[in-house]
């Protein structure tokens, strides 16, 4: 059997056998495969996140740090802070307030903007709601649209059911309709919804319901905790922080944050939500100033200084996205959010 030096000692050089050799290498290949398999944990690609971009954050440091925040294994909350409810859909106080809204004979309506290539997003949504959205209960959809024929041919709507075309005519481009949509809801709500409706919820038009979104969400004044942001620490939220902008937050200001993607209320409640909202963003464009979440800025503004009085959870306000916190259900998606979630090459594989 030949042998191989292997280090020398005071008495003489030390020999190994093949065979000790052979597991001498096995170790240093264990040891070597180990400390690989670490690193490869760690450096983890960062997430596509347009919200990351609108903080303008650095991908591969403060997402990992945002991240770290979030809370494992802890009970869903049920109230805020200060004593409203936090809706779970699946949750015992859920099932009450069902009940308890079921027994009123409330209409509700479901508003939302259409205008340009949003019209594709229309039949999907509407299809997803007569399923989803109030099953059972009494509701007017009022479609702000440019193009009529987007309904072509007619959807068929359940009993109870009713929809109304507003036509609005405004150059699409979401910027532009963002820094608009408050005042076409507000002019909206004054006619025709104020006489025809006891609640109204606002919507983006890009998004399908996809569970039961019951009575539960009814309320004086309701918002809806962003997905990305829930239980993310206070300087973690987008709030705009320009001291020109009238949606300017202050540091010691503001407990959550909420999406434009799904809030409404009592008519009244309403209107002066989407009147205060569209007046602060007039301000703004007479001073020059852009808002840097846009319309959403002056939604938390608003919601800052008028608490909801009951807070939606992030099941009725959902995309996929590296950050958006898991939920028990997903009731409402947002596509247009979804498709910003993922970097180029596969918005453009999903025609987003």
């Amino acid at each position: 059997m030949a042998l191989f030096p292997f280090c020398k000692s005071p008495s003489g050089p030390v020999r190994v056998t093949k065979k000790q050799l052979v597991l001498y290498c096995l170790l240093l290949s264990l040891l070597i495969y180990f400390l690989h398999g670490r690193k490869a944990t760690v450096n983890v690609e960062p997430p596509h996140s347009p919200l990351l971009q609108a903080l303008g954050m650095d991908r591969d440091r403060e997402t990992t740090d945002m991240m770290v925040f979030r809370t494992v294994g802890q009970k869903l909350p049920l109230e805020t802070k200060w004593g409203a409810p936090l809706v779970w859909g699946d949750g015992s106080n859920s099932a009450s307030r069902r009940a308890e809204f079921a027994k009123k004979g409330i209409r509700t309506g479901l508003l939302v903007l259409v205008v340009g290539r949003y019209a594709q997003f229309l039949r999907g949504f509407l299809s997803s709601a007569e399923i989803h959205f109030l099953p059972g209960g009494m509701v007017t959809y009022y479609i702000l649209m440019d193009n009529p024929r987007a309904l072509d041919p007619p959807i068929k709507l359940g009993p109870e059911r009713e929809l109304q075309v507003v036509p609005v005519a405004e150059l699409p481009g979401w910027e532009r309709l963002a820094r608009r949509r408050m005042a076409l809801f507000a002019d909206a709500i004054i006619d025709p919804i104020r006489s025809e409706v006891d609640y109204i919820f606002c919507a983006d038009v890009d998004q399908e319901f996809v569970a039961p979104v019951g009575e539960e969400i009814l309320g004086d004044l309701v918002a809806t905790l962003h997905p990305e942001l829930y239980e993310m620490p206070r300087n973690a939220f987008p709030y705009e922080v320009e001291q020109s902008s009238s949606a300017c937050v202050e540091e010691a200001e503001g407990e959550y944050y909420y999406t434009s993607e799904l809030y409404g209320g009592l008519v009244k409640e309403m209107y002066s939500l989407t009147r205060a909202c569209s007046l602060l963003i007039l301000q703004d464009q007479a001073n020059g100033v852009i808002a840097r979440g846009l319309e959403e800025s002056y939604l938390n503004r608003y919601l800052i200084n008028h608490r909801p009085t009951c807070v939606l959870s992030p099941e009725y306000s959902w995309w996929d996205s590296a950050l958006a916190t898991d939920v028990p259900v997903q009731r409402l998606v947002s596509l247009g959010r979804q498709c910003e979630a993922l970097d180029q090459q596969k918005r453009e594989e999903q025609n987003c």
